[in-house]
């Protein structure tokens, strides 16, 4: 084995651990796994002889990676959307593909990848890194460009944002897909009051369309019941699955997909439905587990 060859098997043994961090930083499978291949070219241009700690070096480039693209990202819009959902790891119904383990770790929701999506890059960058993966503020402070004391400032403003805006689901997988039924029979069923009564009166229903088409939320029960009877057709078409390791659907009809909803489930009661409807972005997504 030459020198490359071993630095490559080096490198893999953290493919898995530094695609989690992107994830969290970026909220989409596929700029996760450019910014990895970001941080294996930089390493590949680097005299690795000199790192003390591989994975440590490896989780602080793919940290500075992903700071940079949300940057950039943010430049490029002219206008904040009013809704940009990040983009799902669709699951079988059964059980979380064992790829997609590492990545759901900590109950890495979307409900809570949407709050993320609200905080600055470098509040985001600091509170994945240190509250996510232990990394020392000493370590994340060059990153970012401020003092350990000003990161550890960063990092607490996120978690504060966080612990009060994330909506914590049920634990129990089997208790979230009755709820998720019940609410798609009642959908099909056109029965307003049931729906009311499966859902928290301050549910939120997040819709995110893409670049061509204006994302929407809509906020209360006697809203999101009003809704889901008149879109009935698409629970007709809804295929049970895990999202983000908890119970949602995908809509699939006439071999495309129209849709993936993430269901948030608290109390016995949807709390959230995050529903990403961007036709670019579920091109993207393999939903071939489905069939297994």
């Amino acid at each position: 084995m030459d020198e490359n060859d071993f630095l490559a098997e080096r490198f893999e043994t953290h493919r898995r651990q530094l695609r989690a961090v992107a994830y969290r930083m970026l909220g989409s499978l596929s700029e996760a796994d450019d910014a990895v291949q970001e941080a294996w070219l930089r390493l590949s241009r680097t005299d690795s002889e000199r790192v003390e700690n591989l994975g440590g070096w490896l989780t602080t480039v793919v940290g500075r990676v992903c700071l940079d693209m949300l940057r950039s990202r943010r430049s490029r819009r002219e206008e904040p959307m009013d809704v940009h959902l990040p983009e799902p790891i669709v699951s079988g119904a059964g059980t979380v593909d064992p790829e997609h383990q590492a990545l759901l770790a900590d109950s890495v929701g979307l409900a809570l990848l949407v709050v993320l999506e609200t905080l600055a890059p470098a509040e985001r960058l600091a509170f994945v890194l240190h509250d996510m993966f232990a990394v020392p503020f000493d370590e994340i402070a060059p990153i970012v460009g401020r003092t350990p004391t000003a990161t550890r400032q960063l990092a607490s403003r996120a978690r504060h944002r966080v612990q009060g805006s994330a909506t914590v689901p049920d634990a129990d997988l089997e208790r979230q897909r009755e709820v998720v039924d019940a609410f798609l029979t009642a959908s099909r069923g056109g029965d307003f009051e049931a729906l009311v009564a499966v859902l928290d009166p301050a549910v939120v229903v997040r819709s995110d369309g893409g670049a061509l088409r204006p994302g929407s939320v809509v906020r209360g029960a006697a809203a999101v019941a009003g809704q889901a009877i008149t879109y009935a057709r698409f629970a007709e078409v809804a295929r049970p699955a895990l999202v983000n390791g908890a119970a949602g659907v995908v809509e699939v009809a006439g071999g495309r997909t129209l849709a993936v909803l993430a269901f948030t489930v608290t109390d016995g009661r949807i709390a959230e439905i995050n529903i990403l409807t961007d036709p670019e972005r579920l091109d993207r997504l393999d939903l071939t587990v489905l069939d297994a």
